[in-house]
C-alpha cells in the first residue's frame, strides 16, 4: 500500500486561507489531486471546528499540533502537522503546512548508557535517516528550536526550520551522506544556536552511512562550565552596564545554571558598609534562562527596580559580600520566592538549588547575580560555587568599566529619569504596565518617553513620544514637549487638534534655538514622534492621533492581534500639514500596546520579523501586563538595544449603565429643582446619601449657568468611577465659563466659585459642538 513508505506531505496557504500549494505527498495523504483544492479554502479539508485552528494560528509565527482532516473517501485522520508563516522578500506573507507519514512507529533506541549520553548532551543533536528525515533529536535541541521531537520526526531540515541555513545544512547533509565524511554547514539554524552546525555521517559494521548526526557545536550554546579566560564571550567586554550583565547570563547559561538574574545598585557599596541585612533597592540588569516557553518572562523585568526585603538571599549575600547556597524548599526562601514580585522568576523556572553571588569589584560592591538550578540537574556544589565566584568577578569588572562612561551619559540618564513618570497616576479606565530601556550606544540615550494622563468624565489619556537624537538636548527637548502635552491634555484637547498645538510649540521652539545656534541638529524637537490615545471606559472608545509614530497594537479579548488604521500625520516641527484622529471601539479586556520604534530596530531582525514577533508575544495568553512586557522585551531584544525603547501595555476596563445615569433636560429655569431630584435619587440608589448635600449644590449651580448662559440641548450626567463621583453639565453653547469675584451686593457670580470651594477639581471640556462643564468629588473624603 501507498501509506507503507514514508513520505511527507506539505501544502502552502495564503493570508486570505486559500490553498496556494498542493505536494505530491498531500494527493498520496488525503487523496485529492491539485486541481481539486487549489484555489479553495483550506478549512474545506477540516473535519473540525475552523474557529478553532484560526485562534491557535493568530499572532503566531510557527504552530504545531494535531489537525482533523477529511481523506477524499470520507475517512477522518488525526494528522500531526507543522505550521511556518512565511513573508517573501516582497513583503507576502503565506503559510507552510507540513505533515511526515512514515511507517515506523517508534524510532530507534540504543542501549540506554547511549541513550542517556544523547538525551543529556549539553550540545544539540539530532539524526536524520538515509532519507534525510529526522529521527532522533536530543533535549537540548528541543529548547532551541521549542519544538518537541514528535512535532520533527519524519521531517526533512528545510521543514522543521525553513530557510537559508537550514537549505545549506541539508546540502551539506547530503554531501556527508554520499561522501561518508564530516562536512560543516555555516549559518544558524536558530536564535539559540550557533554560526556553524556539523554534520557527521553515522556508520554500520560494514562502513555503511545509515544515517548522518546533526550537532552544534558552539560556545554559544553549549559549552560545558571552564574557567572564565576560556569560557566564550569574555564577560563585561562592552561600555554597558547591562550588557556587561547580560553577558554573564550568556556565559554561565546553561553551562553553570538553567535560570540567572543580575539585580545593580545604583552606586557601589563599600566593603562593610552593611553588616546586617537590610531592605535593598537594586535595578534588574540581566534575566536568563534556558529556553523553555515563557520562562523566565514573568515579574519583575529587566530595567525595573527590585525591592529586596532583609530576608531575602540577594539582601543577606550583599551583607555578608560572600556567596550564598540556599535549598528552595527551605521555608524562609520559599515563602520569599511566593510573595516577592523581583522573584517571580525563580518561581516559574522551577528551580530548586538557588546560589547567590555578589559582584565585587576594585570600587566595591555593585550588586548580586543569582543562579538557580532545576532539581533534576542536582544542586551546586563547591566547583560550581568556584565558577561562579569567578565569572560573578569578571562581570564585576566589565560592569565597573561601563559604570566610568562620560558624566555627560550620566547627567543625561539622570535627566530622563527625573523627567519620566516614576509611578502612574490612579484611574480606573484602564489596566497599566510599562517599560523604559535606554540605548546601549556611545551616543548617548535618547528622548523616548511615556505618559498616563487622567482626564475629565473617567478618561484616560495615553502617550508615547520620540524625540531625534541622543543626549542631554535631546533629554530636555522631551521634558519640555512632555510638559507642554500634560497642559494641552489638562484643557481637554481632541487627539487631532492637541497634536497640532504640539506641531506650533516644536516650530516656536526650533526658531528661538535655531537663532540662538543656527547649527543645533533637530533644533527644539524637529521630527519628533508622538502617539496621543484618549479612551472613554463610558463609552469603550479610543481616539488615536498620531504624528510620524508607528500605530498602536490591539489585541481583541479573543486573541486576534491587529494595527489600528490610524491615519499617518506627518512628525512634529514640518508645519501646515493636518493630524486626523482615529475612532475604534475597544471591547472591554482588548489589549493597546504603545511603543517607540527602537523596539522594532533590533540589528538581528528586519522590520517583518520584528512585527510578527511582538504580535505573537502579544497575541499569548498572560497572568498580568508586567508578563506581556517582560514577553514583548524578551522575544524582540538579543541584547541592548542600539536606540531607546518605551513601552507601554493597557488593558481596557469599562463603566457600565448602572454606574452612569444621564438625563436631557428643558431650557427653563424651574428644570434646576428637577435636576437636584434627579441627582439625590440616583446617589441613594447607588448608596451614596452622604455626598447628596455637595451634589445636589453643585449640580443646581451648574444647570443655572447652563440655562442662562448657555444654549440647550442641555444634558446632566452622573458617573460613580471607583472612589470618584463626577458631575456634568453639556450644553451646545461654545462660550468658557470663568469664575469671578462677586461684590457685596451683587446677586450672582458665586456659582462657580461654591463649585470649585466643594469639588476635589473641575473644568470645562469642548466637544466639536458646545461644551461640557464638570466637577469631581472624592468620596473617601465624606
Amino acid at each position: 500500500m501507498e501509506r507503507q513508505s514514508t513520505y511527507t506531505a506539505t501544502a502552502t496557504i495564503d493570508e486570505r486561507g486559500i490553498l496556494t500549494g498542493w505536494s505530491e505527498g498531500a494527493r498520496r495523504l488525503l487523496g485529492y489531486d491539485s486541481p481539486a483544492v487549489l484555489g479553495r479554502p483550506a478549512t474545506g479539508l477540516l473535519a473540525g471546528e475552523h474557529a478553532a485552528v484560526r485562534r491557535a494560528l493568530t499572532g503566531r509565527t510557527r504552530w504545531n499540533g494535531t489537525v482533523p482532516l477529511r481523506h477524499r473517501d470520507g475517512r477522518l485522520l488525526e494528522l500531526d502537522v507543522l505550521a511556518h508563516r512565511r513573508t517573501s522578500p516582497g513583503g507576502t506573507t503565506d503559510w507552510l503546512v507540513v505533515s511526515a507519514v512514515s511507517a515506523r512507529v517508534q524510532p530507534p533506541r540504543g542501549e540506554p548508557l547511549e541513550e542517556w549520553t544523547f538525551l543529556q548532551s549539553p550540545f544539540p543533536l539530532a539524526i536524520f535517516d538515509a532519507e534525510l528525515r529526522l529521527v532522533r533529536a536530543n533535549r537540548r535541541l528541543e529548547h532551541a528550536l521549542a519544538l518537541p521531537e514528535a512535532a520533527m520526526r519524519g521531517l526533512g531540515l528545510a521543514h522543521i526550520v525553513p530557510g537559508a541555513a537550514s537549505e545549506e545544512a541539508d546540502r551539506a547533509m547530503r554531501l556527508a551522506l554520499e561522501s561518508g565524511r564530516p562536512q560543516e554547514a555555516p549559518g544558524r539554524l536558530g536564535a539559540d544556536l550557533g554560526r556553524t552546525t556539523v554534520l557527521t555521517p553515522l556508520k554500520d559494521a560494514d562502513g555503511r552511512v545509515r544515517a548522518v548526526c546533526l550537532s552544534v557545536p558552539s560556545q554559544e550554546t553549549a559549552a560545558p562550565p571552564r574557567p572564565p579566560d576560556e569560557a566564550g564571550p569574555p564577560a563585561g567586554t562592552l561600555g554597558d552596564q547591562a550588557r556587561a550583565a547580560q553577558e554573564l547570563g550568556e556565559v554561565t547559561v546553561p553551562r553553570l545554571a538553567d535560570v540567572m538574574a543580575v539585580d545593580l545598585l545604583d552606586s557601589p557599596r563599600t566593603t562593610g558598609e552593611a553588616a546586617a541585612p537590610e531592605q535593598v533597592v537594586l535595578r534588574r540588569a540581566a534575566l536568563r534562562a534556558v529556553p523553555d516557553g515563557d520562562r523566565p518572562g514573568q515579574g519583575t523585568g529587566v530595567g525595573q527596580t527590585v525591592v529586596c526585603p532583609a530576608g531575602s538571599p540577594a539582601a543577606r549575600c550583599l551583607a555578608s559580600a560572600r556567596p550564598q547556597l540556599y535549598d528552595t524548599a527551605d521555608p524562609d526562601i520559599a515563602e520569599w520566592a511566593a510573595l516577592d514580585p523581583g522573584a517571580a522568576w525563580l518561581r516559574a523556572s522551577g528551580a530548586r538549588s538557588l546560589l547567590a553571588v555578589p559582584l565585587l569589584a576594585p570600587g566595591g560592591t555593585l550588586g548580586v547575580a543569582l543562579f538557580g538550578r532545576l532539581p533534576e540537574r542536582g544542586p551546586f556544589g563547591p566547583e560550581e560555587l568556584r565558577l561562579a565566584e569567578e565569572f560573578a568577578a569578571k562581570a564585576a569588572t566589565g560592569i565597573e568599566q561601563a559604570h566610568g562612561y562620560p558624566r555627560s551619559r550620566t547627567t543625561t540618564m539622570a535627566l530622563q529619569r527625573s523627567l519620566l513618570p516614576h509611578t502612574l497616576p490612579e484611574q480606573g479606565a484602564l489596566e497599566i504596565a510599562t517599560r523604559y530601556l535606554p540605548a546601549a550606544t556611545r551616543a548617548g540615550v535618547g528622548g523616548d518617553w511615556f505618559d498616563v494622563i487622567p482626564l475629565s468624565g473617567a478618561r484616560v489619556a495615553l502617550v508615547v513620544g520620540d524625540v531625534v537624537g541622543h543626549g542631554i538636548r535631546a533629554s530636555a527637548t522631551m521634558g519640555r514637549l512632555r510638559t507642554a502635552v500634560r497642559t494641552l491634555a489638562d484643557v481637554d484637547l481632541p487627539a487631532d487638534e492637541l497634536l497640532t498645538h504640539l506641531d506650533d510649540l516644536v516650530l516656536r521652539l526650533a526658531a528661538d534655538e535655531g537663532s540662538a545656534d543656527p547649527g543645533a541638529d533637530t533644533a527644539g524637537g524637529i521630527g519628533t514622534t508622538c502617539l496621543y490615545a484618549v479612551y472613554d471606559p463610558v463609552s469603550r472608545r479610543c481616539s488615536v492621533a498620531r504624528a510620524g509614530h508607528p500605530p498602536p497594537a490591539v489585541v481583541s479579548p479573543d486573541g486576534t492581534v491587529r494595527f489600528l488604521d490610524v491615519p499617518a500625520g506627518p512628525p512634529l516641527g514640518l508645519g501646515g500639514l493636518p493630524f486626523e484622529a482615529l475612532e475604534a471601539e475597544l471591547p472591554e479586556g482588548s489589549l493597546l500596546a504603545l511603543y517607540t520604534d527602537g523596539l522594532l530596530e533590533a540589528r538581528d531582525h528586519d522590520i517583518d520579523e520584528a512585527l510578527d514577533k511582538m504580535f505573537a508575544a502579544l497575541g499569548r495568553p498572560a497572568q498580568s501586563l508586567e508578563s506581556v512586557c517582560d514577553r514583548v522585551l524578551t522575544e524582540l531584544l538579543s541584547h541592548r538595544p542600539d536606540d531607546d525603547i518605551a513601552l507601554l501595555v493597557a488593558r481596557t476596563r469599562a463603566l457600565h449603565e448602572d454606574l452612569v445615569a444621564s438625563w436631557q433636560l428643558d431650557d427653563q429655569p424651574t428644570v434646576v429643582a428637577l435636576a437636584r431630584r434627579y441627582a439625590t435619587q440616583q446617589l441613594s440608589a447607588w448608596g451614596l446619601e452622604e455626598a447628596a448635600f455637595t451634589t445636589e449644590l453643585m449640580v443646581s449651580e451648574l444647570v443655572t449657568n447652563a440655562i442662562r448662559y448657555g444654549r440647550p440641548p442641555i444634558r446632566l450626567r452622573l458617573i460613580h468611577h471607583g472612589t470618584k463621583l463626577i458631575s456634568e453639565v453639556y450644553d451646545s453653547s461654545g462660550t468658557t465659563p470663568h469664575m469671578r469675584r462677586a461684590r457685596i451686593f451683587d446677586e450672582g457670580g458665586r456659582g462657580l466659585l461654591l463649585v470649585a470651594q466643594l469639588a476635589q477639581r473641575w473644568g470645562t471640556r469642548h466637544d466639536r459642538v458646545g461644551k461640557t462643564v464638570w466637577a469631581e468629588q472624592s468620596l473617601t473624603a465624606l
